[in-house]
């Protein structure tokens, strides 16, 4: 099970990796950080990153319901669904993952669900010309699974 470093190295082999960072959303303090951001400051990308994530995993009309019209982040459920993209989102998160395009890349913010309260993401840079969203996607879903976070 690899751990912030290693999933970062990871990550930058996906085609057109720019830059990685595990990223706490509460504080927006970066917890791990590789190749390079816009901007150049990969603290401030941190921050700036985590002020868009917030608002996705609190607003309730992101999360799914449980078919009584009740978000399932509210309602006890255990499971809330698997890694892999199941009901729920990634480990009963209500979001997955967060795409934002621009002229010249693709920012992927990947939800990981942890043994605490699940506030961190995965926030990779892609260039557009060379970046796959379906494989990053993929891959960033792979990775939240295996990621070990002590």
């Amino acid at each position: 099970m690899p751990g912030i470093d290693e999933c970062l190295l990871e990550t930058m082999r996906l085609p057109g990796a720019r830059g990685a960072a595990l990223v706490d959303w509460t504080s927006g303090l970066a917890l791990g950080v590789v190749g390079e951001f816009p901007g150049g400051d990969a603290e401030a990308a941190a921050a700036e990153a985590a002020e868009l994530a917030r608002p996705a995993m609190e607003l309730k009309v992101f999360a799914p319901e449980d078919g009584s019209g009740t978000p399932a982040a509210d309602s006890g459920a255990a499971d809330g669904g698997a890694a892999d993209g199941g009901a729920g989102g990634a480990g009963g998160l209500p979001v997955e993952d967060l795409i934002v395009t621009t002229r010249d890349g693709y920012h992927v913010l990947r939800f990981l669900p942890t043994g605490f309260d699940s506030t961190v993401f995965l926030h990779v840079w892609l260039g557009r010309a060379e970046g796959n969203l379906a494989l990053a996607r993929i891959r960033l879903g792979e990775m939240a699974g295996r990621l070990v976070l002590g």
